[in-house]
């Protein structure tokens, strides 16, 4: 006896076979070719969509940053599975900062969207779908660029026989370059800066350098990034009663001394020669005038 399916029956069967029939298609997963290019700061879509336009509600959607395995630990920005997201392995950084539109997933739409863009979000994103039978990927690209703070420079003090002088410029991505130079343009740094990255991933630079004196005295720290359309300059000028006028006067003070010393020892030594020979003098005229006396009379005493 054959049996009749009653209209319930036959909604069940049918939502049965289009969810098998769903999760059976295959199907692409489509990302921007562009590089997504943001400000650090901003709040960013990065788009995901599945071609053809099929539900992705009872999919798993897993946003990745750049792996080298699908199971690749660590790497996690946002899980959508079982209907709803599981962010429990989400990388910290990511915490409250994603989300997906879940009204759209019914239309293919699994785009991501980024909260407060850090310089740690630069570089490529994986967007990866997964039904019961297949999975698909796209690779999604993101640019961050911040303009820092002007550059700020200092006086050390004295150092090296020159002049030190730092300078410093914060809230940067990606890294800039700095450099000393003259007033006539001409490079004095003598080496790299020193980079630091804040917990956004922002870039602190700091880049210091030994002066002499010159004609001018004016020094300019010059950084330099992609992103700029001219360089950013900070100049500085050192008053020339800074500089340690004193070095030359201490060189001379050096050779002077010494010979000074040698000076010295000489006059000493023919004083000195020259007050035994005064006494002997006197002896030998002590001696005659007491040959003439007949009696030693009190007075004068002749050292013997």
């Amino acid at each position: 006896m054959r049996k009749v399916l009653t209209q319930p029956d036959c909604v069940c069967v049918n939502l049965l076979l289009l969810l098998h029939t769903v999760n059976s298609v295959n199907f692409a997963v489509i990302g921007p070719a562009d590089p997504i290019v943001t400000d650090a700061g901003d709040d960013i879509i990065l788009p995901c969509y599945l071609k053809p336009n099929i539900s992705a509600e009872h999919m798993t959607v897993q946003w990745f940053r750049e792996r080298h395995s699908i199971s690749d630990p660590g790497t996690l920005v946002h899980l959508y599975q079982d209907g709803k997201d599981q962010n429990q392995e989400q990388i910290l950084s990511y915490h409250q900062r994603t989300s997906l539109f879940k009204e759209e997933l019914k239309k293919g739409n699994t785009s991501l969207k980024l909260d407060d863009v850090q310089g740690n979000d630069d570089g490529f994103f994986q967007c990866l779908v997964k039904s019961d039978s297949w999975y698909e990927e796209a690779r999604i690209q993101v640019q961050v660029k911040a303009v820092g703070s002007q550059p700020v420079v200092s006086i050390e003090g004295h150092r090296d026989g020159g002049m030190g002088l730092v300078c410093t410029s914060k809230g940067w991505f990606p890294e800039p370059q700095l450099e000393w130079l003259d007033s006539k343009g001409v490079s004095v740094s003598t080496g790299p800066p020193e980079t630091h990255r804040d917990p956004q991933g922002l870039y602190t630079v700091n880049l210091d350098v030994v002066v002499k004196e010159t004609d001018t005295n004016s020094f300019i720290c010059r950084l330099i990034q992609d992103h700029l359309n001219v360089p950013m300059d900070t100049q500085l000028h050192i008053p020339d009663e800074l500089f340690d006028h004193t070095i030359p006067f201490k060189v001379s003070l050096g050779v002077i001394v010494p010979v000074l010393v040698i000076v010295l020892v000489v006059v000493i030594y023919f004083r000195v020669k020259l007050k035994r020979k005064d006494e002997d003098i006197w002896k030998k005229d002590c001696v005659i005038q007491e040959k003439d006396r007949d009696i030693q009379e009190k007075g004068e005493y002749c050292p013997e």
